[in-house]
């Protein structure tokens, strides 16, 4: 049976020092950032993925869990790989203990590409057809990961043709102070928009001239130049 040690082993072989200077860069690992307190060791996504593939079967949620614990990012990251794999492939059961181990450890699903990496994949989906309560208290959270991992399970439902969440949250975060939470409500803005573009005019309408600039930019990105002009001066 694969252990956690197992995946460790495998992803130090794969350490990429050069990358991981970069990747420290990009998700903020530094003294100040956002990300601080962790540290990459430059193992690509690809490389995680065949990781995942190899061990995905054997490891328990337990063990998957303690990949969750530690401070090297991208144990962190396979470790979400994981469980997005036994989420698609589990029965209604394992499902929901993948989604109550993430629940559980949003703390440690602290950074845009963890949150990016699961939400979509394993909460969004898990509430398409049940009570979503659970998106209102993670969005009034203190913690910016909750906020953002909120908005970004909308992603599934934007997929099935469902805007009302996405909407109910881009107004509730509409002010956020974090620009990680400004863009992710553009961005799923602009997803909607890619789907249905009066539907998003129409949120934009009532929203774009006290948004945040990120935000709006974000979420008008795919618009003809000439209507991003007029968003940006205020359509006035």
């Amino acid at each position: 049976m694969a252990t956690p040690t197992d995946v460790r082993h495998d992803l130090a072989r794969l350490a990429d020092p050069a990358r991981a200077a970069g990747w420290s860069r990009l998700l903020q690992l530094v003294p100040g950032g956002y990300g601080e307190g962790d540290r990459a060791i430059g193992v690509s996504v690809p490389d995680q993925r065949r990781v995942v593939a190899r061990y995905w079967r054997d490891l328990s949620l337990t063990d998957t869990a303690e990949l969750l614990t530690g401070d090297v990012h991208e144990e962190r990251l396979t470790s979400l790989f994981v469980l997005v794999r036994k989420f698609s492939r589990g029965d209604e059961e394992e499902r929901g203990r993948v989604v109550r181990l993430l629940l559980d450890n949003t703390d440690r699903v602290n950074n845009w590409d963890l949150v990016d990496s699961s939400a979509p994949y394993i909460l969004g989906p898990w509430l398409i057809d049940k009570d979503r309560s659970v998106l209102d208290r993670l969005a009034a959270s203190d913690l910016v990961w909750d906020r953002r991992l909120a908005i970004m399970a909308t992603f599934a439902f934007i997929r099935v043709g469902d805007f009302d969440w996405t909407f109910r949250l881009g107004e509730r975060l509409l002010h956020d102070p974090h620009d990680l939470v400004r863009k992710a409500v553009g961005w799923m803005l602009r997803e909607v928009g890619n789907r249905d573009r009066a539907a998003e005019e129409e949120f934009l309408a009532r929203h774009h001239r006290v948004m945040p600039r990120v935000m709006l930019r974000y979420a008008i990105e795919k618009f003809e130049p000439q209507r991003r002009s007029e968003y940006l001066s205020g359509l006035d």
